[in-house]
């Protein structure tokens, strides 16, 4: 079972449609975009209640066998830091870092019965890449990273690998907030000169659902951009 946080818009919507033209099983969970569930594959989960995340947990108990986790909820908050307003700076960090440890922290314990797991998180090129205004998602990505080191040691011994994906900038997800201008100094400025295509991504989470060994690692997917 293919589980997809952040799964009604850019990415994560990108990779349950795919999963789903793949005749993978498929659950996305999305919160606040309006979204057509004809599949039923949809929840509405805010992931940074517990126990919102614990209710969906156990009403799709049953479905739960061989569980990849892909991790792709995420919101920016752009501002210098002594212009920031300190809610919106922490909501990025509840929804970026405590809404993808909740669903860890909840899904772990079925992992760890059936000896199963694969986590995905996504990483950001800012949490290594000085940028101006956005500090609080470059902190948010920069947790993540320590969050999958730690735990891939707590539990590569019961067959569940996590691992991040530092993406550069994408075709898909925030890219569709930046200005034209600005995204054509993005281009200049990356090796391969073009953005990353969706179906690196989806080859690249591939590569991690099918690999034993890799675990607790942060894979570059951003064009050589660092």
């Amino acid at each position: 079972m293919i589980i997809i946080t952040g799964a009604s818009k850019g990415i994560g919507k990108y990779l349950c449609d795919e999963y789903l033209i793949r005749n993978e099983n498929v659950i996305g969970l999305f919160n606040s975009t309006i979204i057509n569930n004809a599949n039923n594959v949809f929840y509405k989960v805010n992931i940074t209640d517990i126990n919102e995340v614990h209710e969906f947990a156990a009403i799709t108990k049953n479905k739960l066998s061989k569980i990849t986790l892909i991790n792709c909820a995420g919101i920016n908050y752009n501002s210098v830091a002594h212009k920031s307003d300190v809610t919106k700076w922490r909501e990025v960090i509840e929804v970026n870092v405590m809404g993808t440890f909740n669903m860890i922290n909840t899904l772990l314990p079925i992992m760890r019965e059936q000896n199963y797991g694969r986590i995905i998180n996504f990483g950001s090129v800012v949490s290594e890449l000085p940028t101006p205004g956005i500090s609080a998602y470059a902190a948010s990505k920069s947790a993540l990273f320590g969050m999958t080191k730690s735990i891939s040691v707590e539990n590569a011994s019961k067959g569940i690998t996590i691992n991040n994906i530092n993406l550069g900038y994408s075709e898909l997800g925030m890219i569709s907030e930046v200005p034209d201008n600005y995204l054509s100094e993005i281009k200049q400025k990356i090796p391969s000169k073009k953005l990353c295509k969706p179906s690196d991504i989806i080859n690249t989470i591939e590569f991690l659902r099918n690999t034993e060994y890799v675990n607790g690692s942060n894979i570059n997917v951003n064009g050589g951009l660092i």
